[in-house]
């Protein structure tokens, strides 16, 4: 972290009501991409979520302050890193927002499965402003002893360990990897071994958190994806309880220059939970899309012709462990 909070940041003066008030926000980037769903314009997509999401925050009474925002990567509209947000900018409590307005911009393009509005939320200067660039990522859900995993442990250390813990061959083991060329040479160690693999064609934060979710099968994470949406998977997994570990990948010097820019200077640090994401975490989102973890949207019509869509969110809060699954209907007519 670039300059450590006291204990008082770490805790997040926010009551309940708020705490459900922010997925007000996740339900209106989803609900506004999900229109566009299937219409081949990622682009379009991510603007709509971005405008809703954007427009959502400004009603809530917290002064926040964006450290994870789009991906420069993705040359799509932003929720951009340093915007202010919030109805109480410089008289409410201070926060830091991660957000990601579409987890899953390709997936919304062509109507797949998986895709979120998501965000996430900590007393300033509680979570870490990670640069875009690649992260590689294991993780694993709650129960295990603490280092089971690790990102120094080879491929077969990492899946012999879990087995062991599980008391399970370690082909009994399902693993779920991002499916991109960059993984062959995993993907090829983890056939070898004889596990499963869940390949997902986008969208690593469900893929993340699915570890925790005994009713996905999944047992960990492995692989690389983009480091903003590992600082939102590992605020997550700090309210459902898990394991993640998180190393910068640098692939030239304009990237090491976009970290040193966020305060980073040891480029070989590995980073764990409470490294991205400290204190009072909460993390919300909804989905756009059908997938493992939530439904995505869904228009409707009432018998007197009165439009509604539903949503299907979650919310999770570090503090008190609570998970809170919500499903809703709202008019549009």
């Amino acid at each position: 972290m670039n300059d450590a909070p006291s204990d008082q940041q770490t805790l997040l003066p926010l009551d309940r009501e708020l705490v459900l008030e922010l997925v007000r926000v996740t339900e209106a980037g989803a609900i506004a991409a999900s229109a566009l769903s299937g219409r081949g314009d990622e682009t379009a997509a991510d603007q709509a979520a971005v405008g809703a999401m954007r427009a959502a925050f400004d009603l809530l009474p917290v002064d926040g302050t964006v450290v994870i925002g789009e991906g420069e990567r993705d040359h799509a509209p932003m929720l951009y890193v340093g915007e202010k947000l919030g109805a109480a900018r410089g008289t409410g409590p201070e926060v830091d927002i991660a957000v990601d307005p579409l987890e899953g911009t390709t997936i919304t393009a062509k109507a797949g499965a998986n895709a979120l509005s998501v965000l996430a939320i900590a007393g300033k200067g509680c979570l870490l402003r990670a640069p875009d660039i690649y992260m590689e990522k294991i993780a694993i859900g709650p129960g295990y002893a603490e280092g089971i995993v690790g990102l120094d442990k080879s491929v077969e250390e990492n899946i012999a360990a879990v087995a062991a813990a599980k008391g399970v061959e370690p082909a009994d083991i399902m693993v779920c990897v991002l499916d991109r060329p960059r993984h062959a040479e995993l993907i090829g160690k983890l056939r070898a071994i004889g596990c499963g693999i869940q390949l997902l064609p986008d969208g690593d934060i469900a893929g993340v958190i699915a570890t925790s979710d005994p009713e996905t099968a999944i047992d960990l994470y492995m692989g690389s994806g983009g480091a903003p949406e590992g600082v939102l998977a590992a605020a997550a997994l700090r309210c459902v309880g898990g394991q993640f570990e998180g190393r910068l990948m640098f692939r030239n010097q304009d990237e090491r220059r976009r970290a040193q820019e966020c305060g980073i200077t040891d480029f070989d640090r590995i980073y764990r939970l409470e490294d991205l994401a400290r204190g009072d975490c909460i993390f919300a989102a909804t989905g756009v899309t059908d997938g493992s973890m939530l439904e995505g949207v869904r228009r409707l019509r009432r018998k007197d012709g009165t439009g509604m869509v539903s949503t299907e969110s979650v919310v999770m809060r570090a503090s008190t462990g609570t998970i809170r699954w919500l499903r809703a209907e709202h008019r549009v007519d």
